[in-house]
């Protein structure tokens, strides 16, 4: 599919899109949901090949199946919701958008969102998502295979925040945090308290304290949460842009910039008019 226009009318369809989700996410309790289908969508980039990524695939019932994806559809109805008023929006920006919405709208960090994503119904082959029974080489492996570093890996997983496990989805039941809807640095706090009856700790998120490069961030953002805030916000954008070059934006951007310029020098250049009159 043809990547979208970005002129200053689909910018516009942007913001309108994005108070919808604001209120949708806020009254139907769903951030958790909707951040997790924006990290699906986006996670299954692939740096070498260049394939994946935030390109809205994952509405395509195969990549759905997958078994990461579970409980997912519930998410992709809430979208489309937004879609229909705002057609013109690719799917590949309003999965993002959704996710960037929820984190604000839960007390996280601003996210700078830059929309042109290109839609697509390739789906790349079952695997590429994070399996929450396996350790730091496998953590290693998936955000590496993106393009990603360790400061992405823990920084990203305070995403889990937000939310609960769900034993129909996996295998796994429970919340992170005793708010499963505030986005904060809890996460990281749990952590480091070590075993809690209460709150779940998964193999991936046992793995950030054990391996000494994760739990220097990990101590970080425990004991800073202006610190995670803003590596969060960082490595969330960087995500959901993985492979995409927003060309469109920029060239808006730069005409906006020229259109300033060219204002500002007829005012000089007219204040300059005005003087040399009064001094001859």
């Amino acid at each position: 599919m043809a990547k979208p226009r970005v002129d200053a009318e689909y910018l516009k369809e942007i913001e309108k899109a994005r108070r919808d989700l604001r209120a949708l996410i806020s009254n139907r309790n769903c951030a958790p949901l909707m951040l997790r289908l924006a990290w699906h969508d986006a996670g299954t980039y692939d740096a070498k090949t260049n394939t994946g990524g935030p390109n809205g695939s994952i509405r395509n019932r195969q990549e759905l199946n997958h078994a990461a994806n579970k409980g997912l559809e519930t998410a992709l109805a809430f979208c489309e919701e937004v879609k229909a008023k705002h057609p013109k929006i690719s799917y590949a920006d309003l999965y993002q958008l959704a996710g960037v919405v929820a984190v604000e709208v839960t007390g996280g960090p601003t996210i700078n969102f830059v929309p042109g994503r290109k839609d697509s119904l390739e789906s790349p082959a079952e695997g590429r998502l994070p399996d929450a029974k396996q350790g730091a080489s496998h953590l290693r492996d998936i955000f590496y295979r993106m393009g990603l570093g360790d400061k992405d890996i823990v920084a990203l997983s305070g995403g889990h925040t937000l939310g609960k496990a769900h034993k129909d989805r996996s295998d796994f039941h429970g919340q992170w945090t005793k708010d499963p809807l505030k986005f904060d640095n809890s996460y990281f706090v749990e952590l480091l308290r070590g075993e809690s009856k209460d709150l779940l700790k998964l193999p991936t998120d046992k793995a950030l304290v054990e391996d000494p490069n994760f739990r220097k961030y990990v101590e970080l953002y425990a004991k800073d949460e202006d610190a995670f805030f803003s590596d969060y916000a960082t490595s969330h954008k960087k995500l959901s842009e993985l492979g995409f070059i927003f060309k469109n934006h920029r060239s808006i951007l730069a005409k906006g910039v020229i259109g300033i310029a060219i204002v500002l020098t007829a005012v000089i250049l007219g204040y300059l008019r005005e003087l040399n009159k009064k001094t001859n």
